[in-house]
């Protein structure tokens, strides 16, 4: 089972692409989803490296601050 689709489903999706799009035109369908799959993955690996070190500095700079700053700045 693929996402909750047993056999049957899954033939019937194919069907109605086969259809829609035609034989000739699947593979260069195959193809393009293939590289937006890849570049999505990509994107998402360097958006988790790029946060873990924007998540250290702002921990970094919220131990930089001075607490005894922030209770004179209130009086």
């Amino acid at each position: 089972m693929v996402l909750g689709l047993g056999i049957p489903e899954l033939l019937v999706i194919l069907v109605v692409v086969l259809v829609i799009f035609g034989p000739k035109n699947l593979p260069k369908i195959g193809s393009a989803l293939g590289k937006t799959v890849k570049n999505v993955r990509e994107g998402m690996e360097e958006g988790s490296d790029e946060a873990a070190p924007a998540a250290d500095a702002h921990v970094s700079r919220a131990e930089k601050d001075d607490p005894a700053d922030s209770d004179a700045d209130a009086e």
